[in-house]
């Protein structure tokens, strides 16, 4: 059965899971509908929310290659999978998804931040108050079951990006901790310059 998490309430992966050794990170959310502007006004742009994933050594990012994302797919250890992007969001379940291998993550790392920037966010005039039913969960990809979910239902009006979750190791053990921050860094290099 599927855990619904409040922001910061923190649950752990392995122990309530047995042999647990891939995760799905799914990752949703819907445009609000906009108003066009008259008749001959343009559509406005589709918001395009990129999905992302950092990974940290002692809780620092490190390297350029601890980013996982549209334009890194794979993390250069295998354990780390963007399974592509999606431009619009549209549709039902998951817009976009990272498969982690937790058993094969290289001691290392301690960390992995989930992030969710929009593209072009500054100039498109786009921001997450435009964004509605955001979520991440997380799923067994041994039997396709949701352990945990995390619905963002704050107002992010003016908010450019969004620090999800984390997965992280603690005592031998993988945890989740869902954050739910808000951030006006404008691009997933600045949300891993956080972390520096």
């Amino acid at each position: 059965m599927s855990i619904s998490l409040q922001k910061g309430q923190k649950v752990s992966l392995s122990k309530d899971h047995a042999g647990l050794a891939k995760v799905v990170v799914g990752l949703g959310w819907d445009e609000v509908a906009r108003p066009r502007g008259g008749f001959f006004a343009p559509k406005p742009a589709a918001i395009d929310c990129d999905a992302s994933a950092i990974l940290l050594q002692n809780g620092r990012f490190v390297d350029k290659k601890d980013l996982v994302f549209f334009g890194n797919l794979r993390h250069c250890s295998g354990t780390v999978l963007h399974m592509g992007d999606n431009l619009t969001g549209a549709g039902e379940g998951d817009d976009e998804q990272i498969v982690i291998d937790l058993s094969g993550v290289p001691q290392d790392y301690d960390k992995i931040v989930i992030v969710v920037n929009i593209y072009e966010a500054v100039k498109r005039r786009q921001h997450f108050g435009m964004i509605q039913n955001a979520f991440i969960r997380l799923v067994d990809q041994r039997n396709n079951n949701e352990m945990c979910r995390y619905n963002l239902t704050e107002d992010y009006s003016g908010m450019t990006a969004m620090i999800f979750g984390e997965v992280y190791r603690y005592n031998g053990e993988w945890k989740f901790n869902a954050i739910g921050q808000g951030t006006n860094d404008p691009t997933i290099g600045d949300l891993a310059r956080r972390y520096l």
